[in-house]
């Protein structure tokens, strides 16, 4: 079960609206983001919630499982993108939470935009906050949930992410949001969030 989620970005006003920073902009998205109380802790800002508050915070009737971890961890680390993993580990080792409970949110460049998946282990697609994150677990065993941004026309990838999403592109990212925060609070209060890949593995969520 789901006991540290990492919101993969880069810190700093110049990167906000970046496609490198699409877990964060999701993040500040949700319907309950006002309730995390942030603090720089673990390379990170760092946000923790118990279980049966968090379970309040998501839409009525949400099922809870028979048993559940006390609390729930949310960072952004404050590492860079590339360095991510240092933050997670020290997290990670800090409340011994083991690999296979972590969860980290981060976008993709081999999905289009418009398009939200939830993908357990695996390859890390050329992500270098993925790279580091195994690095220093020591295992790609863990979740993602990814967000389509899309691949470059000209083929530079470290100028594309670190680009702007266009006004249009903010549009399409709302209503993916909208739909992924279901997802994220049916992934949270999952034992096996396996059961949740056949519908969300690559799903388009634009209306």
């Amino acid at each position: 079960m789901i006991e540290l989620v990492a919101f993969l970005g880069n810190y700093g006003p110049e990167y906000a609206n970046t496609r490198h920073n699409a877990a964060w902009l999701f993040e500040e998205s949700l319907p309950w983001a006002s309730r995390l109380n942030w603090s720089d802790k673990y390379k990170s800002k760092f946000s923790s919630a118990d279980y049966e508050q968090f379970v309040t915070w998501l839409p009525e009737g949400t099922s809870v499982p028979s048993s559940y971890p006390k609390k729930l961890y949310f960072m952004k680390p404050l590492t860079y993108m590339n360095l991510s993993g240092e933050a997670i580990g020290e997290a990670s080792r800090f409340f011994k939470i083991p690999p296979e409970n972590v969860l980290i949110v981060h976008d993709e460049i081999e999905l289009p935009i418009g398009t939200v998946s939830l993908k357990w282990s695996g390859g890390l697609g050329g992500h270098n906050g993925l790279r580091s994150a195994k690095s220093v677990l020591g295992t790609a065993d863990f979740w993602r949930l990814r967000f389509g941004v899309g691949k470059p026309k000209d083929g530079n990838v470290a100028e594309y992410v670190l680009g702007s999403f266009s006004p249009d592109e903010r549009i399409i990212l709302s209503q993916v949001f909208a739909q992924a925060a279901v997802l994220f609070g049916k992934v949270l209060t999952s034992r096996d969030p396996q059961r949740l890949v056949p519908e969300w593995g690559k799903k388009k969520c634009m209306a």
